[in-house]
């Protein structure tokens, strides 16, 4: 799915790993390390190996760094 593609998905739409890197622009290790850190939200699981973020999930996280008076930037 191309980063255009998911821009016109709705809110409901289930991201894997590779969808949530092609749209935020981050490593999957970068996103696992966040997630493990509360940096980033947390993905719900399918099964014991399917792992699956909420489209809503990651348009807020990225609203909120730049909504944050800093840019979000540690």
């Amino acid at each position: 799915m191309s980063t255009e593609e998911l821009i016109i998905q709705t809110d409901e739409q289930l991201l894997r790993i590779d969808e949530v890197a092609a749209l935020t622009t981050l490593s999957k290790s970068c996103i696992n390390l966040w997630v493990a850190q509360g940096r980033f939200p947390r993905p719900s699981s399918l099964s014991k190996t399917l792992k699956v973020w909420r489209l809503r999930d990651i348009r807020a996280w990225s609203n909120s760094l730049f909504s944050d008076a800093g840019g979000g930037h540690e």
